[in-house]
């Protein structure tokens, strides 16, 4: 009887893979003609939008904005429909199709998302992905833009450029991160010294919550409001367009980037960049890549810091300043190169120069990501001690680490000034810079990516004593699933504390009593999506 029971399993798990298949296949046919009977005979008929395995595009569509293929695997989970709607109504028919029919909904607007969570999900699922919702206009007069959350940061920079040299956004560093979900996670970049975050500078915004219905910032309410600031993507509706103020910057503005190895002091100088670059006037934006080269003494690997900063301003205001706040880096004129804001977004991007147009190319991957990765983040408010910064290398200097890089951005200036509770994002004063940790691999490793992840778990276990603490602060817009997920999306309110307090400290709970009004039966849900009070 015994070896007859066991004789049966995998027959049983054929079975019931085959009701799991046929009932999904089920309710994609239920969505798709819901959604096709949901406004007939309309002139933008829903049909062109819709993609399922069955399209040839599909496949292509699904690709199109994966900026980490760790989550683009045979095994990964795709959706059972994609839609890129065209229009208001095509969003209000997903979402009231998806509810009637038991679908996750993942909102998609620039793919950069670093543990996928725009498009995949362990549970049937949807992608509205917002790549048509993708215009800029911009109002050099008023220096206001209204942008749809398709739109990349790289065509937002591009169409200000158009109209005027010496107006900008405070958005991110790589061009092809997508308006919606920057800007939902708070959104830092290189004028965030200056004048804050992205969120920092939102008016307005044209948001659609679970019931369809199309709200402003007067009917969503200031509540509302300001929770789509900064309070993560995917969890309270869909932001379509947010209307942007934009900030003035001077017509010319200096970069540059200095890199020193080991054998050239690299620790002392970023020991001593601690001290000084969160007390930099607000014009200039410091950070510091930490990688590894090969040596061209020895050919062995070594540490190679650089340290890159954009300077409101000309050279010649800008090294002596440098030279009487940071004269051991030894920055000299034929280090600094003069451009305007846009060709500086492009050569801090790494990206071929020779025309702005890369701006608007949503394909061209960024430079600075791996194919695949993992990526984790910390804050730091004490400068740590030389010795930390030894294992820091020694760690680097490891076979897994070839690909890894660790990123300090510098903190204070005008996010010194702003109280924690203006938006959900609560990293402000007391912050001497931010860590992003960051280690990739080739896409044809990724059966492999366990030993890389490890690496970096490792690594970012050693820094536990250097960072801040209860809690251990966390970058939203830096996912990391490592800090507290439940696989099917039903966070509850006790599990999102886990990881809700790292991301946004006491906030979280703000976010939660909104969550509760504005979505009480959590239809907006993913592994890391803020609860209801009550789930």
């Amino acid at each position: 009887m015994k070896s007859l029971h066991y004789s049966m399993l995998p027959i049983f798990f054929v079975v019931l893979f085959s009701l799991s298949w046929a009932t999904s296949a089920d309710t994609q046919e239920d969505f798709l003609h819901c959604l096709s009977s949901f406004h007939p005979g309309n002139s933008s008929s829903i049909s062109q939008v819709i993609y399922t395995e069955r399209n040839s595009s599909y496949s292509s569509i699904l690709q199109s904005s994966i900026h980490n293929l760790r989550f683009s695997t045979p095994t990964t989970p795709r959706p059972l429909v994609i839609v890129t709607p065209l229009n208001v109504s095509h969003v209000q028919a997903t979402i009231h199709c998806a509810r009637n029919h038991g679908l996750q909904i993942r909102t998609r607007s620039g793919g950069h998302d670093f543990e996928g969570l725009s498009y995949v999900a362990e549970v049937p699922f949807v992608i509205v992905d917002l790549v048509n919702f993708r215009s800029v206009n911009v109002d050099v007069e008023n220096r206001v833009a209204w942008v749809q959350s398709g739109a990349i940061t790289g065509e937002l920079y591009y169409r200000i450029a158009e109209k005027s040299r010496t107006l900008a956004f405070p958005g991110a560093l790589s061009h092809t991160v997508g308006i919606g979900g920057y800007i939902s996670g708070g959104g830092y970049g290189l004028l965030f010294r200056k004048f804050g975050l992205a969120a920092d500078n939102v008016i307005d915004a044209q948001f659609i919550d679970a019931k369809g219905r199309v709200l402003n910032r007067k009917s969503m309410g200031e509540d509302l409001f300001w929770a789509i600031r900064g309070g993560g993507g995917g969890s309270f509706g869909i932001v379509l367009s947010w209307k942007l103020k934009l900030v003035p910057v001077p017509a010319t503005v200096t970069v540059f980037s200095v890199s020193r190895t080991l054998e050239q002091n690299a620790t002392q100088l970023f020991h001593r960049w601690q001290y000084v670059a969160h007390n930099l006037p607000d014009d200039i934006y410091s950070a510091v890549l930490i990688s590894t080269i090969n040596s061209t003494q020895d050919g062995n690997r070594t540490v190679v810091a650089t340290f890159i900063s954009l300077f409101l301003g000309r050279t010649n205001e800008l090294i002596p300043l440098m030279q009487k706040r940071f004269p051991e880096l030894g920055l000299v004129k034929e280090d600094c190169i003069e451009m305007s804001w846009i060709e500086s977004v492009v050569f801090l991007s790494q990206l071929p120069n020779q025309t702005l147009d890369i701006l608007l190319d949503r394909s061209y991957g960024s430079p600075l990501l791996s194919p695949s990765f993992k990526a984790k983040s910390d804050y730091v408010k004490k400068p740590m001690p030389e010795i930390a910064l030894q294992g820091i290398w020694s760690q680097l200097l490891e076979e897994e680490a070839t690909s890894a890089t660790i990123n300090f951005i510098s903190y204070g200036g005008k996010m010194d000034r702003i109280s924690e509770t203006a938006t959900p994002f609560p990293h402000r004063i007391g912050n001497l810079y931010k860590i992003n940790y960051n280690i990739g691999w080739q896409q044809e490793e990724n059966m492999n990516s366990q030993r890389y992840i490890s690496w970096i778990r490792k690594l970012y276990s050693y820094m536990s004593s250097f960072v801040s603490e209860s809690p251990r602060e966390a970058f939203v817009n830096y996912r990391d699933l490592d800090i507290g997920m439940n696989n099917e999306g039903n966070t509850s309110y006790v599990q999102a504390s886990v990881w809700g307090r790292k991301y946004f400290k006491k906030n979280f709970d703000r976010l939660v009593y909104v969550k509760t009004k504005i979505d009480p039966e959590n239809f907006f849900k993913h592994e890391q999506s803020i609860p209801p009070r009550f789930s």
